[in-house]
């Protein structure tokens, strides 16, 4: 099955972006900061990290705008994509100096822990934004059955 073209809005929105217009990012910016900023929270567990993963992400956003690709996907999801990398190079980042303070100067994180703290918090981000996308009283009936063992 052939991709569907990415929205209109989102080719304009590019086209607008890569011309400079400032307007633009903050249109971009009300649209989407909210999505970023949940998602890079939801990865990180840290609001300060979360908001400066948003502030690199629309930076990435405004410096390249030509990087988005309408035949591989919406907008959001380009945006979405751009927020989980950055996410997880703060990760990787964050262990790794845990670990450095932890075993001292020099010492090295075992790169299958690293991955392994990735692929929880990655899977914990997506499973929190599937139930929080639901609608109240399927959300509901899960945290009852799940949560509460009723």
């Amino acid at each position: 099955m052939a991709k569907e073209t990415a929205p209109r809005w989102d080719r304009r929105m590019q086209q607008r972006l890569a011309r400079g217009e400032a307007a633009a990012l903050g249109e971009l910016y009300d649209r989407f900061a909210a999505l970023v900023h949940s998602q890079a929270y939801r990865m990180l567990d840290d609001e300060d990290a979360a908001d400066l993963v948003t502030r690199e992400v629309f930076a990435q956003v405004w410096e390249n705008p030509e990087a988005y690709d309408p035949k591989q996907g919406s907008m959001r999801s380009w945006v979405a994509r751009l927020t989980h990398r950055r996410s997880v190079q703060r990760l990787r980042r964050a262990a790794a100096s845990s670990y450095v303070a932890e075993h001292g100067e020099g010492a090295t994180p075992d790169p299958e822990e690293l991955e392994r703290r990735v692929r929880s918090a990655t899977a914990a981000a997506r499973a929190d934004y599937i139930v929080s996308s639901m609608p109240a009283p399927l959300r509901q009936a899960l945290e009852l059955a799940y949560i509460h063992r009723r």
